[in-house]
């Protein structure tokens, strides 16, 4: 069961999300929050697999808490939900620690998507989203590319395997499969990756292994 906190200052908006994570399977809402730092307190009293943030909330935004919580419960994944789709949040949610970033005007499938994806380790961006981010990243992709090319020459061949795959979007699950290791192995990896590079999270990891070349713009 994928236990969910989900944070957002209008009640409706929250009563549309639950009740759409309510259609799927295996995701059950454990707490609400009105504001970023009720979510900061609620996530250390129930201890959610995901925290759902909105981005502009009262007395602690999205990108705060989400920074907040990065530090506070490492156990738990966030994903931004957003109606706001501006570069300047996208590059602020990412840089917070968010594993996600979805907008509200996504289509449901979306948000049950994102919050699996997240869930399981790996990293969401609603389509549009992605678009977005692949676009900037092939404008100045050749100016990047040796540097990015560089960093990963820093490590072993196992975490450029594993880089690659985290940048092709694979979960730590089916990282697993492809490697033929236990899942607790990768989560290892992955981590030991994220701290040599200096990344927060994966969707950081999953861009320079794009700059890299290690995988493709698709």
């Amino acid at each position: 069961m994928i236990r969910v906190l989900l944070a957002d200052d209008e009640a409706m908006i929250r009563a549309g999300v639950r009740a759409i994570l309510g259609t799927a399977e295996g995701i059950e809402v454990v707490a609400e929050a009105a504001d970023g730092r009720e979510a900061v307190d609620l996530a250390l009293r129930h201890r959610p697999d995901v925290c759902l943030l909105d981005i502009r909330m009262p007395r602690l935004d999205g990108l705060q808490a989400a920074a907040e919580l990065h530090k506070v419960a490492p156990g738990t994944a966030v994903a931004m939900l957003t109606t706001f789709s501006e570069d300047e949040y996208i590059a602020s949610a990412l840089g917070s620690g968010a594993a996600g970033f979805l907008l509200k005007s996504g289509n449901p499938r979306e948000l049950i998507a994102g919050v699996q994806a997240v869930a399981d380790g790996g990293a969401y961006l609603s389509p549009s989203i992605a678009r977005r981010v692949i676009s900037h990243l092939g404008a100045g992709q050749l100016g990047k590319q040796a540097t990015a090319r560089a960093r990963v020459e820093e490590l072993t061949a196992r975490e450029r395997e594993v880089l690659a795959l985290v940048g092709a979007g694979l979960s730590n699950a089916e990282i697993a499969g492809r490697l033929h290791v236990v899942e607790g192995t990768v989560k290892a990896y992955v981590s030991q990756v994220l701290a040599r590079l200096g990344f927060k999270n994966r969707v950081q990891a999953a861009i320079l292994a794009y700059e890299a070349g290690l995988v493709g713009g698709e």
